[in-house]
């Protein structure tokens, strides 16, 4: 029997939302016609998201606007006219209603966004078959990355032109000088207010250090911090120490480990400072709250090793 999804049919009005009784069920096939690829990223359209999880768009649109703090422009973003043209091209006009403003395109992360966002079971239901589908297609390119290869260099043959090569082999040139920018080598350093990019790529390159385990003891962890933590390793497990008063949910966990599996929450109120611990061989002491890296003058520096277990015993 093949995996399917519920999703509703017919509206009916709940308060401010418009929700359902009638339930349909919806292959996964029919979620993967869904699922459009806009400046080279697996997407999702508001309005084709609104019937799976049971809103009319606009309601589904003013609840993402309720909580927009969690959507930055990598989870959400509003397609152009052009690419709203090609996408109608390529499909039945009737398929796309009397839709004719330009919608919304959830990534795979809005997506994992959306399950903290909107409320109850079905909500939950459809939200493990939307990273489900996704995650079979990712497995999907990656076990014939061959073949996507081979269609990238006939389509660089055919449309490329010379002008076009020399931009590319720029960016290429820039994306090493940044890589080299970023690579872990500073055992201590300063980032000033302003320099949020900058923070958060240091940060980024510590987590890619963990190979097995990752320790973070932070009083103020919120959603924008898991954020981050989504970035480690595949099979990396998550360790949190925070303050009990934390905005996180178990909801929040519950969503984050259907994606990037395994975090594990504590509580602690035996700490002031931040450090983040990799591995259990590598520690890190970090002068702000990861939430707000960049936002003020802060620190970091490498401490030494034998100082892992003390730490983890005073917590």
């Amino acid at each position: 029997m093949p995996a399917v999804a519920l999703y509703p049919k017919q509206f009916i009005t709940k308060g401010d939302l418009q929700m359902t009784n009638d339930i349909t069920i919806l292959e996964k096939n029919s979620i993967r016609s869904k699922i459009h690829v806009i400046r080279g990223q697996q997407v999702m359209l508001d309005f084709d998201l609104a019937e799976i999880y049971g809103y009319e768009t606009k309601r589904f649109n003013e609840q993402v606007k309720n909580n927009i703090e969690r959507f930055d422009d990598d989870f959400r973003f509003q397609l152009t006219d052009k690419e709203y043209e090609n996408l109608r091209s390529n499909f039945s006009t009737s398929s796309w209603g009397g839709t004719r403003y330009k919608p919304y395109a959830f990534t795979e992360q809005g997506i994992y966004m959306l399950m903290t966002v909107l409320k109850g079971d079905l909500a939950v239901t459809q939200s493990k078959m939307l990273v489900r589908t996704f995650k079979e297609m990712k497995h999907f390119i990656q076990n014939n990355s061959h073949i996507f290869v081979e269609l990238d260099n006939i389509k660089k043959h055919l449309f490329e032109s010379d002008m076009h090569q020399k931009e590319a082999d720029k960016k290429i040139k820039e994306l090493f000088t940044l890589m080299d920018k970023y690579n872990v080598k500073d055992e201590q350093g300063i980032y000033f207010q302003g320099q949020i990019f900058d923070a958060y790529a240091k940060f980024e390159s510590f987590l890619a250090q963990a190979s097995k385990e990752i320790i973070l003891i932070d009083n103020y962890v919120d959603l924008s911090v898991l954020n981050r933590l989504a970035k480690k390793k595949k099979g990396v497990n998550v360790i949190i120490y925070t303050d009990p008063k934390t905005k996180l949910t178990q909801q929040d966990i519950q969503a984050f480990n259907a994606q990037y599996p395994t975090l594990t929450l504590n509580y602690t109120t035996k700490t002031h400072d931040r450090f983040l611990i990799l591995d259990n061989t590598i520690l890190y002491h970090i002068g702000a709250s990861l939430k707000d890296l960049g936002k003020k003058n802060f620190g970091f520096a490498l401490l030494e090793p034998f100082l892992i277990q003390d730490l983890l015993r005073h917590l």
